[in-house]
């Protein structure tokens, strides 16, 4: 590695968690304009799209009257955009209309409410492509129908690619940038080696990899049961939702760690993929040309495997008990 490079890890708040930036640049580079800028684009993502803000342009467009054209921020309009595509393109396993159902359970800015669980799971659902209208030209969106969005499923990776973009711009082509998991490689690293991410193993209680990946010009994201739930009757329930029921899902894969172009479509398809289910999940994965690896419960308390594509072969799964960068 050339000594004439110094190594930057740069961290900071956003969306109830952290994101982070590493990167190497020459000796006497300032990275505090870097920081600055980071922590911008990261913020705006949250001005944007948070539920947790009721002064967000998303909230916005939520409490706005059914038909009436709301102008948002171009961020908004192209994370809402790939968000319908992803929906349609998984049959409707990816929803970002699940609003009300992530507040019911408790997984909003409210604890669970059981009158609001009941709704939820009574409601008439359709998907979200069915209820908006977006006019790219004008920047505009309508609701042809009430609907709670929610883009949990897909904001933090668009952060991520926001990070990426924005060391782009402050001349940095090489690097990983990440929000609370949800990784972008950009490049390989000064020795001319891929940058490695750690698959975490999906344990509640400890954090620890479950394997290795190496990336360049990838995204990757993960989407699981075992960080976010919560515990009814004795049974704990993932946060991620069954869009058909309006409701956690109740059997699914321990996690799902998806690669693609972008961390955005990543953190999508690793929650369609948790919808869909390993079987199904696998099929989908395989006709779209993802990199998916399933990680499954089997029946005596452990993890199996399920990987599809080349990145997830066999050999590419294997575990290995190495840190990422």
């Amino acid at each position: 590695m050339s000594t004439d490079l110094v190594r930057h890890a740069l961290n900071g708040p956003t969306m109830g968690t952290r994101w982070s930036a590493l990167f190497f640049a020459p000796q006497g580079f300032d990275p505090a304009p870097v920081q600055v800028a980071l922590q911008t684009a990261v913020t705006e993502v949250d001005v944007q799209m948070s539920t947790w803000n009721t002064q967000s342009d998303l909230m916005r467009l939520n409490a706005a009257p059914v038909g009436d054209w709301l102008s948002v921020p171009a961020q908004l309009l192209q994370v809402l955009r790939l968000g319908i595509e992803i929906g349609k393109a998984s049959n409707g396993a990816f929803d970002i209309g699940m609003g009300d159902a992530v507040a019911a359970w408790g997984f909003g800015p409210e604890d669970a409410s059981p009158g609001r669980i009941r709704s939820a799971m009574d409601a008439a659902r359709g998907p979200a492509q069915e209820a908006l209208e977006l006019d790219a030209a004008t920047g505009r969106v309508r609701k042809l129908r009430s609907v709670a969005l929610d883009l949990n499923g897909i904001a933090k990776g668009h952060g991520a690619d926001r990070l990426a973009e924005t060391l782009m711009v402050a001349g940095i082509d090489a690097g990983l940038v990440g929000i609370d998991g949800e990784m972008r490689a950009q490049g390989l690293r000064p020795d001319g080696q891929p940058w490695t991410i750690a698959v975490e193993s999906p344990d509640p209680k400890r954090r620890a990899p479950h394997s290795v990946l190496s990336l360049e010009d990838a995204a990757v994201a993960t989407s699981g049961d075992y960080r976010h739930w919560v515990e009814v009757q004795g049974r704990r329930l993932s946060h991620t939702m069954n869009p058909r029921r309006g409701a956690p899902l109740v059997a699914s894969p321990a996690s799902v760690t998806v690669v693609a172009r972008t961390c955005a479509e990543a953190d999508a398809w690793a929650t369609a993929l948790m919808v869909l289910g390993a079987e199904a999940g696998a099929r989908v994965a395989q006709d779209r040309g993802l990199g998916a690896l399933f990680l499954l419960h089997d029946d005596n308390g452990g993890i199996r495997e399920l990987g599809v594509g080349t990145l997830f072969s066999d050999a590419a799964a294997a575990a290995q008990t190495q840190t990422s960068a």
